[in-house]
């Protein structure tokens, strides 16, 4: 007898992935289509959604010709994909753009309106208006594209625009919505307020269900064209940190994972709405009901590290090896791990990249020591505002291609002064989260029951012997950004 299956679509910035799983959460089969961005102008980053769908078809085809029995059993469809991007549709479903990403930075000057317009906009969303959110876009596009503003029935979330052809409904669901600056992220519902201070209504939005909830049903012919004879409930799904968080277990106040990729996020789950605008804490609701959760995001993780390790011509594993080899705490060198600006705590897009305590000594590896120990802090400083909104971490769970380093997770863990779970190998991405979402939709299954936590291959404890000398070089990363920063708009 063929056993059921859930699949997990998400859509990523640099591509499309999809995972399949059977009933116990074992991945069975998995396909990636990759994706381009278009930057147009200095700033602008967009991508096609017809490039989005038709990646999609491509990984789906890919799955169904790898696992076709797998892929004809599927009973449950999740979603999930990058936040914040604007797809822009007439009242017969039209694309009207390119589709403006999550790091597209051309609304600048419309946030500072927003926030002008809309007083009570940090009390109703909990967070600030920046450039990635969606709200701000759509007022980028009334004052610089009117006739196109004009046409726009419908504004939809990546991922949603992927269920609209996949389902024909227009349906989104509470995690990713609460990334738009649109909803009244306590209330989970959309805010008529904000909405009318952006030229639009409620009419423009797609309803809105939880993560684990049915939003619409597998059109006809893409059951045919993957032979799937039975229906196909397809889940409210996630953003892809909430996706993310309910492929590794992070459901439960206090459980949040660290992620290493290219950028980093702090996430914690709580099961109250606790925005901390000041620090600029991302707070959002969970994929789950009765859930918020709340972010930090700092914007160059392993990518500060891929860059200190291609500027002295070194190999990044060869080189933290290096550096973990010798390894005896800070030393004189800082860094500043603002290479493309930060978001927490500092909400500051021209901040930069910055060392300091250079000298003659001063070689490859202590400059990349003090660029892994200054990733370091940046989690700490998240670690500190997420603290100022009430939010506490209990566990935490390593993931991104820079848990590979156990002394940088030493450092991260010491800084934070919590343990920090490593899982056995495996991947526990938003395809995946989005999947066991597909699986509680279809099934009615408990979240608690589906999202469970990976089996853990290694407890990273922090490093008592280092606490001292990290608080003492803590405090001096945290007094150079404000010295730095009045510095460079003074000229100096």
């Amino acid at each position: 007898m063929t056993r059921e299956t859930y699949l997990g679509i998400d859509l990523g910035t640099s591509g499309v992935k999809a995972a399949l799983i059977d009933p116990t959460g074992t991945v069975v089969a998995e396909a990636h289509q990759p994706l381009s961005v278009s930057r147009p102008h200095p700033g602008w980053s967009e991508q096609g959604p017809e490039d989005w769908w038709q990646a999609t078809l491509a990984a789906l085809d890919a799955l169904a010709a790898k696992a076709p029995k797998d892929m004809a059993a599927l009973r449950g469809l999740g979603l999930s994909g990058q936040m914040h991007g604007a797809v822009l549709l007439d009242a017969a479903d039209a694309v009207l753009r390119p589709a403006i990403l999550w790091n597209d930075m051309r609304s600048a000057e419309e946030c500072a309106a927003l926030e002008t317009d809309a007083p009570d906009l940090h009390a109703i969303t909990g967070n600030l208006a920046m450039p990635g959110f969606t709200a701000p876009k759509l007022i980028w596009v009334a004052r610089h594209e009117p006739a196109i503003f004009e046409k726009v029935a419908k504004v939809l979330l990546p991922k949603d625009y992927l269920r609209l052809r996949l389902t024909g409904e227009h349906i989104s669901e509470m995690s990713d919505a609460a990334g738009t600056l649109w909803l009244d992220v306590g209330r989970r519902d959309w805010s008529d307020t904000i909405l009318a201070a952006t030229g639009l209504a409620r009419n423009h939005m797609p309803a809105l269900v939880e993560g684990t909830a049915v939003a619409g049903a597998l059109r006809a012919e893409l059951r045919a064209r993957w032979g799937i004879s039975s229906p196909v409930p397809v889940a409210g799904g996630g953003g892809d940190n909430a996706a993310s968080a309910c492929g590794i277990g992070a459901i439960t106040p206090g459980k949040g994972f660290v992620s290493l990729g290219t950028s980093g996020v702090l996430f914690v789950a709580d099961d109250r709405f606790s925005p901390n605008t000041a620090g600029a804490v991302h707070s959002f609701c969970h994929a789950l009901p009765g859930m918020w959760h709340q972010m930090g995001v700092i914007l160059s993780a392993s990518d500060s590290l891929n860059w200190i390790a291609n500027l002295v011509g070194r190999d990044v594993v060869e080189l933290t090896g290096s550096v973990a080899r010798g390894y005896r705490g800070p030393g004189e060198e800082i860094f500043l791990p603002y290479l493309s600006g930060e978001r927490t705590p500092h909400n500051d897009a021209t901040a930069r990249g910055s060392f300091t305590g250079l000298s003659h000594l001063s070689t490859a590896e202590s400059m990349t020591q003090a660029v892994m120990e200054g990733v370091a802090f940046a989690f700490r400083d998240c670690q500190r505002v997420l603290a100022e909104a009430g939010t506490r971490v209990d566990q935490l769970i390593a993931v991104g291609g820079g848990s590979r380093s156990r002394l940088w997770l030493e450092m991260i863990a010491t800084n934070l002064d919590t343990e920090i779970l490593l899982p056995e190998a495996g991947d526990y991405g938003a395809a995946f989260g989005a999947a066991r979402l597909g699986l509680c939709a279809a099934t009615n299954a408990a979240p608690s029951e589906i999202c469970t936590a990976p089996a853990i291959a290694e407890r990273i404890a922090p490093r008592a012997d280092l606490r001292v000398a990290f608080d003492a070089q803590y405090a001096r990363y945290r007094a150079l950004h404000p010295a730095i920063r009045d510095a460079r708009k003074s000229g100096g």
